[in-house]
């Protein structure tokens, strides 16, 4: 058994290494050290004002006053397209209750790694520190190794509204110097909590037979000066609540199974409210779960490098009014699940299961497969339409893959014409096929998908299945798709809009929205 910690080294090259002091992150589920060599900061543009890329915002005076040692830097100003905006510096440490103010004409920087309190331990209870972030609050990361990390046994109340989300984004984004192809530009969002994983750091895994194997299973994420551990025992931790919010523009692809994603779970708890979060551009994978309960309503994908969803190391996951669309030509599976880690043993307990129910799969990568489970992991799909581009709708590896009793239901497919299901790696495709293709799952792979703008599906009078019994999480819902009509505008509002998919809502995910009192 390997040790599984995957360091990431953000911002030095490897010649430099050893006198760069640069912020590590160790990315759980593999090994190895992983060095990224960032390009040098491309300088800021000198808009002029009342002229295209001249703006309108005006800087704000100063910094808000925060409890945190050191409080916030006023690190002066930047310009871009949509004006000039004051920079108030975050500090290394959250080390206190704090509140991240709306204020016009002011960004939020982050220089580097920035942690929301300090780990509270395995068995800790309660909450030490709370960053709080008031919606319509704008923070972006100031240099490409920057990213944020909400320490076990702390929280983070990012709350958000359709009319003013809050939005995570690039120095480049800010400059008006992203596109629609533009990723990999800082780091992400990290949550860490203390429910169980079936990824322990020392190889000793619980398993049915031996469940107390390792009574305190955890993973850890290290940082240069802070070590940083994910995973407990309480289901129901939380790790507090995000609810509109974009993240843009974010996440390192380094190696296989080595990233940070635009937002990264490690053990969170049901206690955690995860609503109405969009991800886009995000290098490597869109989102991804690393154990813990992890509960999602309204969630949109856009443009992710690899994998679009992806979940494992014993991820209880409940996913509901879910959308994904791709990139021409880029990405990877729009699902991709995993019990344990790949290389150990199928039979590592907590197992993985995720449920994903009334989604949209717009897959336009020609990749081998739209949804894969391996590993032992049980994946749960219901009333949900797939585009597929060409390819196979579901791959599934190993027998254990099957034995662990995959459901699909009312699952409308415009799948590969000559292999629209997959199974590997000593999977019986006949096996998956009598499963998908059972009269009473409801199911389709030759459908003709076509969709009503944005991406509304009409599924006219198809069978629908009742999701609540998949799920607690999961609320009624005798419809197909993300969307319950050509008229459902849940997705409009606090979502971007891009040549990948509209939404409508009227606001473009290469700028930054000007708020009422910035212009």
């Amino acid at each position: 058994m390997k040790n599984i910690q995957r360091t990431l080294v953000l911002g030095c090259s490897l010649v430099a290494l050893a006198g760069c002091g640069a912020d590590e992150i160790v990315s759980p589920g593999t090994s190895g050290d992983i060095i990224i060599n960032n390009p040098s900061p491309t300088p800021t543009p000198t808009p002029t004002p009342g002229q295209p890329g001249g703006g309108t915002v005006t800087p704000a005076s100063g910094c808000p006053t925060i409890n945190s040692t050191g409080g916030l830097t006023d690190a002066g100003t930047i310009d871009g397209p949509t004006g000039e905006y004051r920079v108030c510096q975050l500090p290394a440490v959250f080390d206190a209750d704090d509140t991240l103010s709306y204020v016009p004409g002011l960004l939020y920087a982050m220089n580097g790694r920035v942690d929301v309190g300090s780990d509270q331990g395995f068995s800790s209870t309660g909450t030490d520190v709370t960053l709080g972030v008031e919606p319509g609050v704008i923070i972006y990361a100031a240099t490409g190794r920057s990213f944020i990390v909400v320490n076990r046994g702390n929280a983070i109340e990012a709350d958000g509204t359709a009319d003013a989300p809050i939005i995570w984004t690039s120095r480049d984004n800010v400059l008006g110097l992203s596109d629609d192809d533009s990723d990999q530009q800082w780091g992400g969002v990290v949550l860490l909590g203390r429910a169980p994983t079936s990824d322990c750091s020392t190889g000793v895994f619980n398993t049915d037979a031996n469940p107390n194997a390792n009574p305190q299973c955890e993973q850890l994420v290290e940082g240069t000066t802070i070590s940083t551990i994910f995973g407990g025992a309480d289901d129901s931790d939380s790790s507090g609540s995000m609810t509109f919010n974009q993240i843009r523009f974010s996440g390192f692809a380094l190696a296989p199974g080595d990233e940070l994603q635009a937002l990264t779970t490690g053990a969170i708890g049901s206690g955690t409210t995860l609503d109405n979060i969009m991800s886009f551009n995000s290098s490597d994978d869109g989102i991804e779960f690393f154990g813990g309960t992890v509960n999602m309503r309204n969630v949109a994908v856009v443009g992710a490098s690899d994998d679009s969803i992806d979940a494992d190391t014993g991820t209880q996951g409940a996913l509901q009014n879910v959308v994904v669309a791709q990139r021409p030509g880029n990405g990877d599976s729009i699902i991709e699940l995993d019990s344990p880690p790949d290389d150990f043993s199928t039979d590592a307990r907590p197992q993985t299961v995720l449920a994903v129910v009334n989604f949209t799969f717009i897959q336009n990568s020609g990749d081998d497969q739209v949804v894969r489970a391996r590993g032992g992991s049980r994946i749960r799909l219901a009333n949900g339409v797939i585009q597929a581009e060409g390819t196979p709708c579901v791959r599934i590896d190993q027998p254990e893959t099957l034995a662990a009793a995959p459901t699909f239901n009312s699952v409308i497919g415009d799948c590969s014409a000559s292999t629209p299901l997959r199974a590997t790696d000593g999977a019986v495709l006949a096996d998956l096929e009598a499963i998908y293709n059972a009269a009473s799952a409801n199911n389709t792979v030759d459908t003709d998908v076509t969709f009503t703008d944005p991406f509304f599906f009409d599924a006219g009078a198809a069978p629908t299945f009742d999701v609540p019994g998949l799920s607690s999480f999961f609320v009624a819902a005798d419809y197909i798709g993300a969307l319950e009509s050509a008229a459902d505008d849940r997705f409009v509002g606090w979502t971007c809009d891009s040549s990948i998919l509209d939404f409508g809502s009227g606001s473009a995910c290469t700028s930054l929205p000007i708020r009422t009192g910035e212009s």
